[in-house]
């Protein structure tokens, strides 16, 4: 049967994926609403523009008024909230900026929400019962690994190192105080890092990409033998809307790719990448490598047990890292005008938040 979800965020690097995926392969109608900050970038749904089933929204989620008049005119049986402040140094040099929109933006959005489905449950019993919150956040909340072994589990404690992983662990708490208080329907995934087309340009994979293309330095934090587990992008926007649709309420569900890697070998790798589709003929790319001072609070090391997903709800993801880095390095040499223009605007592929 066909739904109607709202997708906050949807112009962002998750949220567009989730957007396209849900147009492409399923009859359910979608609602961005999206800012359309610095890091919204509606060219990347420029593929589900014209859709019947696809209305755009420009709205703040701390706005509770214009969050109320979403959910009235489009009264949305599910709920995917991505809208969030995501990038660690932008965090460490301004905070603020993301309490307000992660911490305070999401406790706007649960209390439209809950209004919405109490209403619901007077008016449209069945329509309330289907009803699903699905809260998107990140493996940082749990703090790093030490060491090589262990995996974050869904009851890992939390122990958030930045200013961004703090703003999503408050939001995450807030989800679940909301389901446990006033039993609104939630559920709350917490992911890998992701990659993939349409990536911002100031993350790790796509800045490597493009200053290598460009020639610049390949800036790589402390010894880059911090550890990620990377997800691409086009499969976690199936394991959500995979949660959002037959995920358990009140469960949380932690999204990975199995693709552990040290940041240096991903460098390495996408170096490789470059030099087989865009030779240089001087000099090979890892050359420009260049370590730069680390981060303060650097997490040393995320890995993700997706195992609840898979034994649950059957997801798994399609690609391996190798396949999928080469989809992105491949995407991003064909596709220069969407990072042209992203450049051509306030982000010129600068390193933000290092402290000497």
């Amino acid at each position: 049967m066909s739904k109607t979800f709202i997708v906050t965020g949807g112009a962002g690097f998750i949220g567009s994926a989730v957007v396209r995926e849900l147009i492409a392969n399923t009859d359910h109608r979608v609602v961005n609403v999206d800012n359309l900050t610095y890091a919204g970038n509606l060219e990347s749904l420029a593929i589900v523009a014209e859709n019947s089933r696809y209305a755009f929204v420009q709205a703040d989620i701390c706005d509770a008024l214009a969050m109320q008049a979403v959910f009235e005119a489009h009264q949305p049986d599910v709920v995917m909230h991505l809208a969030a402040e995501s990038h660690v140094d932008r965090s460490i040099d301004g905070p603020a900026e993301f309490i307000q929109t992660n911490v305070v933006g999401t406790s706007v959005l649960l209390e439209i929400a809950r209004a919405y489905w109490k209403s619901l449950q007077e008016t449209a019993p069945e329509k309330a019962a289907g009803f699903r919150f699905h809260h998107i956040s990140t493996d940082e909340v749990y703090g790093d690994l030490e060491g090589p072994e262990g995996l974050f589990t869904e009851t890992t404690p939390y122990a958030p190192s930045s200013p961004y992983s703090a703003s999503k662990a408050s939001s995450d708490h807030l989800v679940r105080a909301w389901q446990r208080s006033f039993g609104l329907p939630t559920l709350v995934t917490n992911c890998s890092n992701n990659y993939g087309p349409y990536h911002f340009p100031e993350k790790l994979i796509p800045l490597m990409i493009l200053n290598g293309l460009a020639g610049k330095p390949l800036p790589v934090y402390g010894d880059g033998q911090q550890v990620r587990d990377w997800l691409y992008v086009d499969d976690h926007a199936r394991a959500l809307i995979k949660v959002a649709s037959e995920g358990r309420v009140g469960e949380t569900y932690n999204v990975g790719g199995h693709n552990e890697k040290t940041n240096l070998e991903v460098v390495e790798t996408i170096c490789d990448l470059l030099q087989e589709l865009m030779p240089k003929a001087d000099d090979h790319y890892r050359g420009l490598i260049t370590f730069v001072t680390d981060r303060p609070g650097h997490d040393l090391r995320y890995a993700i047990d997706a195992g609840k997903i898979e034994r649950e709800l059957g997801w798994v993801p399609q690609e391996t890292f190798e396949t999928g880095l080469r989809k992105t390095v491949q995407w991003y040499l064909t596709n220069e005008s969407w990072w042209r223009h992203v450049q051509d605007g306030s982000y010129q592929g600068e390193r933000l938040g290092v402290f000497a």
